[in-house]
C-alpha cells in the first residue's frame, strides 16, 4: 500500500470523529450507567452558567455523588441533594498569594483554622490550598516557608481528619506559580511528613509542565490525594481531539489502589455541556 494512498484513506475514515462528543451518547440518555471503579466528580466552576441547584439535580440523575470547589455558603444545597464536596475551598487567599510568603501566614493560619472544623462538621474531607507565586523567591526558600506555615495547621487537620491538598499548576496558564512540578510538591509533602497533606495532581497542568503522566502516577501516587482532568491542548473535552489518552491514565490510577476522587475540570467547547460531561465520565469509567 502506497503511503499517499494510506494517508488519503485514513483521512476519509476519520471524517465524523469530531462529532463524537456531542452525539456518542445521544441514544444513551435514558440508560447512562457507570461502573464507578473511579470515584467521579466535577468542578463546579466549569459549569457555573448552570444554576447550582439544577446542576446538582443533574448530577443526581447521572448517579454522580461528588462535586469539587464549592465553598461553605453552598454546602447546605449539597446536603439537600446528598452530594459530597470532594474538594472544598474558601480558606485560601488566592492562587497567587499563598503559603510560600511568610507575610500571608497569619491570615492563612486564621482562615484554615476556622475552615478545617467546618469541613469536618459537614462530613467533607479535602480542603484546597496554593503555594502562591515566586516573585523572585527561590524555590528552596519558598519550600521552607510553606513547611513553616503549613505545620501550624497540620495538627488541626489531623485532629479533624481533613486532608489539605496543594494544587499543581503549569507555568503557561499560571506564570510564576511556585508549586509547578511534582518534585517540588513531593518535597513539600516529605517536609511536612503528614498523611493529611497531599498534592492535587492536575493531569492537564502536569501534561503541559512535565509530561510522563502515567509514570508520575505510578512512581509517586502516594503523594497524590486527588486528580483533575482536562484535554490538552485547549483545556477542553477529553475526547479524540486531544493528546491525552484518559482510559490508560485512569487504569494507571486504579492500579495504584487509589480510592479518592477524579474530578472533571474542562472548559466545554460544545453546546451540549451535559452531554460533554457524560462523555468525560464514560471515557474515565474504566
Amino acid at each position: 500500500m502506497k503511503r499517499r494512498d494510506f494517508i488519503g484513506t485514513a483521512a476519509v475514515s476519520s471524517i465524523g470523529l469530531t462529532a463524537y462528543p456531542n452525539n456518542f451518547f445521544k441514544e444513551e440518555t435514558k440508560k447512562f450507567e457507570l461502573k464507578n471503579n473511579i470515584n467521579h466528580s466535577v468542578c463546579e466552576w466549569c459549569f457555573n452558567d448552570i444554576p447550582l441547584e439544577q446542576f446538582l439535580q443533574t448530577l443526581n440523575e447521572l448517579g454522580i455523588k461528588n462535586i469539587d470547589l464549592v465553598g461553605p455558603k453552598d454546602w447546605p444545597l449539597l446536603h439537600k441533594y446528598n452530594i459530597n464536596c470532594s474538594m472544598c475551598n474558601g480558606a485560601e487567599l488566592s492562587l497567587t498569594e499563598g503559603w510560600n510568603d511568610p507575610k500571608n501566614h497569619p491570615e492563612l493560619i486564621k482562615r484554615y483554622s476556622e475552615m478545617i472544623p467546618k469541613v469536618s462538621e459537614n462530613g467533607f474531607k479535602n480542603l484546597i490550598c496554593f503555594s502562591g507565586n515566586r516573585r523572585g523567591m527561590s524555590d528552596t526558600d519558598g519550600l521552607a516557608n510553606c513547611i513553616l506555615g503549613l505545620k501550624q495547621i497540620m495538627p488541626l487537620a489531623e485532629k479533624h481528619g481533613v486532608v489539605i491538598q496543594m494544587e499543581l499548576f503549569n507555568q503557561r496558564d499560571h506564570y510564576d506559580y511556585m508549586c509547578d512540578n511534582s518534585a517540588w510538591g513531593i518535597a513539600l509533602c516529605k517536609g511536612l511528613g503528614s498523611e493529611n497533606f497531599k498534592l492535587l495532581f492536575d493531569i492537564y497542568h502536569m501534561q503541559i509542565q512535565e509530561g510522563d503522566i502515567i509514570k508520575s502516577i505510578r512512581d509517586h501516587h502516594h503523594y497524590f490525594g486527588h486528580y483533575h482532568t482536562a484535554g490538552v491542548p485547549g483545556r477542553n473535552e477529553i475526547d479524540e481531539t486531544q493528546e491525552l489518552y484518559y482510559p490508560a491514565i485512569m487504569k494507571a490510577i486504579l492500579e495504584t489502589g487509589f480510592t479518592g476522587v477524579v474530578a472533571q475540570e474542562f472548559i466545554c467547547k460544545y453546546e451540549d455541556k451535559i452531554n460533554s460531561l457524560k462523555t468525560a465520565f464514560k471515557v474515565c469509567d474504566v
